[in-house]
């Protein structure tokens, strides 16, 4: 597997997401036409091939241009959105209206990790949990208690 071609810009692992492994299994068709239904697209049309692969088109939701933040790093010649001056931007801003339905919530942790881990590190050892976290995780809320004072 080709990690960089699977990670797009903005952080998000392709090669975990159902869009990407919406392959012809039983599953994968029922949500291939569950979305082609939805969205009124072709069948074929509802399998993403990755944010590289696509040139940044995301076409199973019906878009014919590139999404911002792809044009963005393109136009800069950088791989990942953390390696711009002005990172993080509000390109980035996670918003709350879809956190339920989609993992674009998770890219600026994503992008924080492949930062400070590496990219082939995080892809072997994080990104599958961090998926995993926020599709499935619970909230922690993490206090340190003081020590009373004797």
């Amino acid at each position: 597997m080709d990690c960089s071609e699977l990670t797009s810009p903005c952080g998000l692992d392709c090669f975990n997401c159902p869009m990407y492994l919406a392959e012809d299994t039983p599953l994968g068709m029922a949500m291939r036409t569950a979305i082609a239904q939805k969205l009124g697209l072709p069948y074929d049309r509802t399998r993403c091939p990755g944010c590289r692969n696509g040139q940044g088109v995301r076409s199973y939701m019906g878009a014919t241009e590139p999404c911002e933040i792809y044009k963005c790093t393109s136009l800069k010649k950088i791989d990942f959105c953390f390696e711009c001056d002005g990172f993080p931007c509000d390109l980035l801003h996670p918003y709350a209206d879809q956190a339920s339905v989609r993992q674009h919530n998770m890219k600026l942790f994503n992008l924080c990790m492949i930062r400070r881990m590496g990219l082939d590190e995080w892809v072997a050892g994080k990104s599958k949990s961090v998926r995993e976290m926020y599709f499935k995780g619970k909230l922690r809320v993490h206090f340190t208690k003081e020590k009373s004072a004797k």
